[in-house]
């Protein structure tokens, strides 16, 4: 059996999905202050964990999708994976 080829550090990506999220998304939304601290923990850590609290997709009426998608345009990085209410960013090389 031939083995498959994974384009992302498996390794950080498991602890990052495995560990407790780094940034979470509240009632307060996406805003300037809440970009700067992904950006910031992007650059010391290279991936990072992202929860999209209920209160805030009721009142947006948004998906974890699209949040993703906005995050990841909005600090340069790329979305790994997306299951249920989180997210995982990883910088882009």
């Amino acid at each position: 059996m031939a083995k498959l080829e994974v384009s992302v550090p498996r390794r950080s990506v498991v602890e990052a999905i495995h560990g407790r999220p780094s940034v979470r998304i509240g009632k307060g939304g996406l805003h300037k202050g809440l970009i700067g601290e992904v950006g910031r923990r992007l650059k010391e850590e290279g991936t990072i964990k992202v929860r999209v609290l209920r209160s805030y997709l009721t009142a947006s009426g948004r998906t974890v999708e699209d949040i993703a998608g906005e995050v990841a345009e909005a600090v340069g990085a790329e979305v790994v994976m997306v299951r249920g209410h989180i997210f995982v960013l990883r910088k882009r090389r």
